[in-house]
């Protein structure tokens, strides 16, 4: 995936989780969690790919990283 494909998943992902956050019914917990985790996963790999070019590095070697280190990150 290059930059502009994830910032597209990045925005059908935030897209989507509005439509079911503003739904009339109760939405999904494991849809909400697993757009959550993708969501994680897609702007770790963005920093990767952008720090990757600022070091001067090919941003295609970077690559997405399992939930459990994503989801480990503090805030």
């Amino acid at each position: 995936m290059n930059d502009k494909e994830i910032s597209d998943r990045i925005t059908a992902l935030i897209d989507e989780e509005h439509k079911l956050e503003r739904a009339g019914h109760e939405p999904s917990h494991e849809r909400l969690r697993a757009i959550d985790v993708e969501l994680d996963t897609c702007w770790d790999l963005l920093r990767q790919r952008r720090a990757r070019r600022a070091a001067g590095e090919n941003p295609d070697e970077a690559q997405p990283r399992p939930e459990g280190v994503v989801e480990g990150y503090l805030q």
